[in-house]
């Protein structure tokens, strides 16, 4: 009978003692492991589909945050860069009777921001509610029923506008220093707002005409992915808006910095821009990536976690299931055993470790088919992959728990047999 060797070694030991003879049960561990690996080998087919419960409870909570942890890490790169890396400095309108005082940020205070660390680009624009809706013509001709004007919003920004929405120039050129020290009569054009006008081209130097004056369109710009409603917009060099339409006062300094310095930039950027009155500024800045990340985390945890619980809960039933019948089938061997000296801690230990070990498969296969699914997704989705070394080492471990703890009773069931009863049942 298979673990006869193990009985052998396994003979309890008799010891005198005051009260007369003792037993000191003891057993090799490797014979315990050898009958408990044996057991669970004696009925191959049965031993798997129980270990599937495991598999996939093991595999569903390493695919849980294994992916969550994939996905998190992805926050940064796959979150709007535009976003991330966006600040927004408004300045206020004077007060009543400080106009006289100068502008609380001058055109020119973009080059100190611009020299601030981790800065790519800098602009400022200036608009106004009086200039927000202007009828705009592409020519001087007026016709009767004519409707060829469109009405746009007027606004005047600095030579940095284009890096700063991550514009580019679809026709022509933007102004440039020069063309504001010159107070040129020139425009730029949003790429829709020039659709609407009929204006594809600048080579011929078309015009515009609003306010009853004229100005010429040297460049039309496109592709704005920040303040996207610039693209219906028409665009005035500072000094020429200052000069004929009356624009001379910041509203909004847009600041377009590297990854990761946004934070830092939005509480420079108001210094650098208007020393000793930072105050009066508002700043927006983009939201903390960290608990985007984390956020992202908690979601695809919850959703998930509780599918993998249920699934190593199925899987812990069913290996105790499993165990039992194991008992009552063996309940012959067991007497046998007891008989031969073996101990109830001994037989209790042997069903322990076979759940146990049963558990302790389920781990390592579901582990592995976690990680290969996390890999697969984020091959799949071009991701990096993360895979935490203690979630390698721990799925394994947590189905050994599994199987330890559904094993328990099966196990002081087998060891509370008595002999005789054991021997007497039938087989």
């Amino acid at each position: 009978m298979r673990g006869t060797k193990g009985l052998v070694r396994g003979e309890e030991e008799l010891v005198s003692g005051e009260k007369g003879l003792v037993e000191r049960p003891w057993m090799d561990p490797r014979d315990l492991w050898t009958e408990a690996l044996a057991g669970v080998l004696a009925r191959p087919v049965r031993s798997a589909l129980t270990t599937l419960g495991t598999v996939l409870g093991i595999t569903t909570l390493v695919i849980t945050i294994g992916v969550a942890s994939t996905a998190g890490n992805q926050i940064v790169g796959r979150f709007d860069a535009l976003t991330a890396t966006s600040v927004t400095v408004t300045v206020p309108a004077p007060l009543p009777g400080e106009e006289d005082a100068g502008p609380l940020v001058p055109w020119s205070g973009t080059d100190a921001v611009r020299r601030l660390a981790g800065v790519v680009a800098v602009a400022a624009l200036a608009d106004s509610d009086a200039i927000d809706s202007v009828l705009v013509r592409s020519n001087d001709v007026t016709a009767p029923g004519d409707m060829s004007g469109q009405t746009l919003a007027v606004l005047a920004a600095s030579a940095g506008l284009p890096a700063a929405v991550h514009g580019a120039m679809t026709a022509g050129r933007f102004y440039d220093s020069g063309d504001i020290a010159r107070h040129d009569h020139v425009v730029v054009l949003g790429d829709q707002a020039a659709k609407l006008l009929g204006i594809k081209r600048v080579e011929d130097a078309p015009a515009v005409f609003f306010k009853g004056q004229s100005y010429t369109v040297i460049g039309i710009l496109g592709g704005i992915r920040r303040e996207q409603r610039l693209s219906t917009a028409v665009l005035v060099p500072p000094t020429t808006a200052a000069d004929r339409i009356g624009l001379t006062d910041i509203t909004r300094v847009l600041v377009d910095t590297a990854l990761g310095a946004a934070k830092q930039v939005a509480r420079q950027a108001p210094i650098a821009l208007a020393p000793g009155h930072q105050d009066s500024l508002s700043v927006e800045a983009p939201p903390d990536l960290s608990k985007a990340r984390a956020g992202v985390q908690n979601d695809t945890n919850s959703l998930f976690l509780v599918l993998g619980l249920v699934s190593l809960v199925v899987g812990a039933i069913g290996i105790a299931n499993v165990t039992l019948v194991t008992v009552m089938e063996r309940v012959g061997e067991i007497g046998l055993r007891r008989s031969l000296g073996a101990s109830r801690r001994q037989v209790a230990g042997q069903f322990l470790l076979e759940s146990t070990t049963i558990g302790l498969l389920g781990g390592v296969v579901g582990a592995a088919l976690g990680i290969a699914v996390v890999v697969c997704v984020a091959v799949f989705k071009e991701w990096t992959p993360v895979l935490d070394l203690r979630l390698a080492l721990g799925a394994p471990l947590a189905g050994a728990l599994v199987g330890l703890l559904a094993g328990l009773y099966p196990s002081l069931r087998a060891a509370r047999m008595e002999p005789v009863d054991a021997l007497r049942a039938p087989s």
